[in-house]
């Protein structure tokens, strides 16, 4: 149930994202789970590559090519805090603490991108049509358009508490749904100047489509909403999961992540939620 007060849960989704985990990790490749450190931010799906996963934390970011089942850490990504995370035609960009992150080789490597940024600390990110938005608790909301060499201020009104993903829409690159700890989804349709709250569990730190159907999840659950976001369900998920994420290509196939000690089972359902299982 969603009914803890709103400070409890930012107070929840704050402790979360500063917890740092132990040092050492594993061996490079598990048969099971993704390392990712003592805490768990990001799992995304690459829209670019079927079966293709990222799950992140402060200390690492681990990826598996065949839907969950093995996975590799991304070398490159080592301590990139991995919050915020986006795939264009020409870049993978991930965000945390360290800033922004980029990729040129589909994912393969990253290198630092923070010129012109005017504080580093981003937990959420998002990009579409020309237009980089990037979001924390010392910038707000901001946004580039000239491919993240400048960077100005939307609002500093809204974004400090935002978190994970900034969906963009891919129609119209002023349409922007977050996941804000204090109220659940956010959405602006003026390219982030201004926001207004559409519900959902709070405490969230992702935010995930595919279609039409939206999905916010944090650690106190999920809710899926078929009508962009005028009304919500409660959406069950695995004991111990705390972060959903919609296949783009599939409406019917949904990734969550359950993470035990410094490492992420994902489990997958392919029947919308209705039932889990291991990849």
């Amino acid at each position: 149930m969603w009914l803890v007060a709103a400070a409890l849960a930012v107070v929840a989704v704050v402790a979360l994202a500063a917890s740092r985990g132990g040092g050492g990790g594993p061996a490079a490749t598990s048969s099971s789970a993704g390392f990712v450190g003592g805490d768990f931010h990001s799992l995304v799906v690459d829209p670019t590559a079927p079966g293709r996963l990222f799950v992140g934390g402060h200390d690492a970011v681990s990826t598996s090519s065949d839907g969950g089942r093995t996975w590799s850490q991304v070398d490159s990504l080592k301590g990139a805090d991995a919050m915020g995370w986006s795939f264009t035609k020409d870049a993978v960009y991930v965000t945390g603490h360290p800033g922004i992150s980029r990729s040129s080789d589909g994912g393969a490597t990253f290198r630092r991108a923070n010129d012109g940024l005017p504080d580093t600390d981003v937990h959420a990110f998002g990009a579409g049509g020309s237009t980089l938005y990037a979001t924390g608790p010392a910038n707000g909301v901001i946004a580039s358009t000239d491919g993240g060499r400048t960077w100005a201020s939307r609002t500093n009104d809204a974004g400090q508490a935002f978190f994970g993903r900034i969906l963009v829409a891919p129609d119209d690159d002023q349409h922007l749904i977050a996941a804000d700890a204090r109220s659940g989804a956010a959405e602006s349709t003026d390219g982030g100047r201004t926001w207004h709250s559409l519900g959902g569990p709070p405490s969230a730190v992702w935010v995930s489509r595919s279609g039409t159907t939206l999905y916010i999840s944090g650690p106190q659950g999920a809710g899926r909403s078929a009508d962009g976001g005028r009304t919500w369900e409660e959406l069950a998920l695995p004991e111990g999961a705390g972060l959903v994420e919609a296949d783009p290509a599939d409406p019917s196939v949904l990734y969550a992540g359950v993470h035990d000690g410094e490492a992420v089972q994902v489990m997958v359902s392919r029947d919308g939620g209705a039932h889990w299982e291991r990849p």
